[in-house]
Formats: C-alpha cells, sequence, structure tokens
C-alpha cells in the first residue's frame, strides 16, 4: 500500500520525490488546486541546494527566474552592518538562493511524476485518519467530488503548522513562544533601488525586504496580536513607518490601497514532543513550526524528508506496516537539530526582536559595523544559516 503523504509543501513534496526515486509507492495529497500562494518563504539555502544537487535538479533550478544573497545585511539608523557571508562555506552552493516557492514546487513535484510509482492528487484534503488495530492505516480526504479513502502502510502528516492529521492524532505541539507576527505585501521596484536583501531595524519597527525583480516583497514585522490595532487605524498607520523606515519607498507606498493588499502571518514556535503514532510520522512544520528568523522554514523541512526517506524508503518499498520504532528513528536524528535551531531563534526573538519591537532599546547599537570582519563568528553564523545544524544527505538511490 506504500505511503500516503498529506500536504505538498516543501517537507511534503521532497519526501513524496524520494520515496518514488526508491521505488516505493507514495500518494501526494495537496488540498488546493495549485501552488500559487504569495507570501511563502522562498529562501533556498545551501543545504537545499547541496540536496538538489544530488537530485540531478540544481540546474533545474537555476534556470528559474532567481536571485542569489551572498550576504546579510542589517540597515540600521546609523548604516549598514553586515551580518554574515556565506562565500567561504565548503560548497559549491555558497550562496542563498531566492526563488519563488510555487516554482521550487513544481520542480520538485514534475521531477516525482516522471516515476510511475507517484500520485499527485490536487484539491484534496486530508481531513482525518483511517484507524484500524490502534494503528493508522491511511487517510480521509475530500476532493471537489465528495470524500474519498487512501489505504498506506505508512501516513505522513505534513499539513502545516495547523497540520489537521495532527490533530486528530491528539499530537499538540509545545508552544515556545514567539513575541511577533508579520505582515507580508509587495510594492513596485525601482531600477535604481538596491539590489540585496535586507533587515531594516529602527527603535520600535523592524522590516524585511526581498528583492523579486520587478518588485519588493516587504515584511512588516509587529508586536504578536498587533494587526487587530493597525487596522482599527487605517492602512495609514502601516503605509507610514513603511515610508519611515525607507523613505525611498515614499511615493509607492500609497499602492496598498487597503489591507486586503496584505497577508497576515501569525508567527508559531513550537515543537511536538512525540513526532508518531503507529502508522503515522508528522514532519516539517506538523511536527515543529519554526519562526521566520533565519529563514530556515524550507530547509528544515527538506532535510526532515530527506532523513525520512533515508530511514523508511527501504521498509516501504518491500511493503507491510512500519514499526513505530523505524518512525521514531527519524524523530531521533531530526529532534537535536530542531530543538538548537529554535533555541537559536529563541535568542534572537528574546535578545534583538523583542526589545527592538517594544522600542526599549536600539539592539544594533552595540554591533561592529561588519560581523564578517571576525572569522569564528561569521564562519558560525553562515553554517548555521547556510547548512544548518545537520545537513542531511540522500543515500545511494535504491530501486
Amino acid at each position: 500500500m506504500g505511503c500516503v503523504i498529506a500536504g505538498g509543501g516543501p517537507a511534503g513534496a521532497m519526501l513524496a520525490l524520494l520515496l518514488a526515486r526508491s521505488g516505493a509507492e507514495v500518494t501526494l495529497l495537496e488540498k488546493h488546486g495549485d501552488f500559487l500562494r504569495d507570501f511563502r518563504g522562498d529562501t533556498i539555502h545551501p543545504s537545499t541546494m547541496q540536496v538538489l544537487d544530488e537530485l540531478g535538479l540544481a540546474e533545474e533550478l537555476l534556470k528559474l527566474p532567481h536571485r542569489k544573497a551572498y550576504s546579510l545585511t542589517v540597515v540600521s539608523d546609523a548604516g549598514d552592518i553586515r551580518l554574515a557571508n556565506v562565500r567561504n562555506l565548503r560548497t559549491r552552493y555558497n550562496y542563498i538562493t531566492f526563488v519563488p516557492q510555487w516554482d521550487f514546487l513544481t520542480l520538485i513535484t514534475r521531477a516525482a511524476a516522471r516515476y510511475p510509482n507517484f500520485r499527485l492528487l490536487m484539491n484534496a484534503e486530508a481531513v482525518d485518519l483511517i484507524r484500524e488495530g490502534g494503528a493508522v492505516r491511511g487517510v480521509r480526504y475530500r476532493d471537489p467530488s465528495g470524500e474519498h479513502e487512501i489505504r498506506a502502510d505508512l501516513t505522513v502528516a505534513a499539513d502545516g503548522r495547523t497540520s489537521a492529521l495532527r490533530a486528530k492524532a491528539d499530537l499538540t505541539p509545545q508552544d515556545l513562544g514567539a513575541p511577533m507576527d508579520v505582515l507580508w505585501f509587495r510594492l513596485p521596484r525601482d531600477p535604481g533601488d538596491r539590489e540585496d536583501p535586507f533587515l531594516r531595524v529602527s527603535r520600535g519597527r523592524l522590516m524585511v525586504a526581498i528583492n523579486r525583480g520587478d518588485y519588493w516583497q516587504l515584511a512588516y514585522v509587529i508586536l504578536k496580536g498587533g494587526h487587530e490595532r493597525l487596522t482599527h487605524e487605517g492602512i495609514d498607520a502601516l503605509r507610514r513607518p513603511i515610508t519611515e523606515l525607507l523613505p525611498w519607498l515614499a511615493g509607492r507606498a500609497e499602492q496598498i490601497e487597503s489591507y486586503d493588499d496584505v497577508s497576515v502571518l501569525t508567527v508559531r514556535l513550537d515543537r511536538l514532543r512525540r513526532w508518531h503514532r503507529p502508522g503515522l510520522l508528522c514532519i516539517g512544520d506538523a511536527a515543529h513550526a519554526m519562526s521566520p528568523v533565519f529563514g530556515v522554514g524550507i530547509n528544515m523541512a527538506v532535510q526532515d524528508a530527506v532523513a525520512t526517506a533515508n530511514l523508511l524508503a527501504g521498509p516501504l518499498r518491500h511493503g507491510g506496516p512500519i514499526p513505530e520504532r523505524a518512525l521514531h528513528l527519524v524523530q531521533r536524528r531530526r529532534m537535536p537539530p530542531t530543538r538548537i535551531t529554535q533555541a537559536l531563534q529563541r535568542v534572537i526573538q528574546n535578545r534583538f526582536i523583542s526589545p527592538t519591537l517594544s522600542g526599549d532599546a536600539d539592539p544594533t547599537r552595540r554591533l561592529p559595523r561588519d560581523l564578517t570582519a571576525i572569522p569564528v563568528l561569521n564562519a558560525l553564523v553562515a553554517r548555521v544559516i547556510g547548512l544548518g545544524v545537520r545537513p542531511e544527505h540522500l543515500m545511494a538511490k535504491q530501486v
């Protein structure tokens, strides 16, 4: 019966490709009719580029419209601060690739579709688990024609931070706390604008700017729960900080006509204590929601998928229920990097984001203007952001 995966995001799509490549039967369910959701994370870090290279897909991805960033910059009221330079990472892909997530997911699922043992069902939302003898044996899903069942030796919940299947399995994540939410929107980009992505910091305010060619993808960071206050004050409450932080956008901020032009990301930082039940495994955001800090969400999800495929592809290919101890091996491998990465995110949240948004302090005032000039510090930051705590590599293809 193989594997059924709920959720066509980075974790689910990559796992489906890797399992199909290994010879296992796999069905991927995606609740939407396409991958075209704007304002998803779109930073592909060197660790993910290495996985794509091992799959023979890196050059295909680089043929898509994309931009490369070799360093991370904070723009403060006193000037630019260079945080990290990833050029010296010992990898062929010593840069961060910015590519729309819908293009990334299309690339992955098209590669999976080359295998006859892969099936992709769009407009198919997993709504419940099939249980037999105390174990999960597949999913019930809903599509435009009604409700259906898929039976499987293994069910994988990769359906995000509000995972329906996780809830059905009575798995509840531990909330680690996040002091902020994010408002995503876009504004036109002029040829004379700066090229690099950056973080704009001022007392009480934070904004991320990502160069998407002909427009800026902007993220205005607000205190948790602050969206309601902003909407009550009207759209000028958003336009005003944009133009104060980035005066060169003053003539363009008026193009945000209302909050209908803004997407709200409710930031969560959490993780499950237990990632599995008999016949069920949670990965990606369903197992651990990551903060936007470091932009590692996609890359953590991909690393989960690689580890899962490495450990479970063989048993799935041979058929029959997967022992829960095998599922626990995935958690045992991926939990340490998850804990460490989330701990680092909490440090940044508590020492940098919270004080900045509250207006209590300017956390940049004591930073050197160029942290990349401190070799040990630059190497550490570049490693954490670029490759992560435990980068995964593909095992030899097995068919």
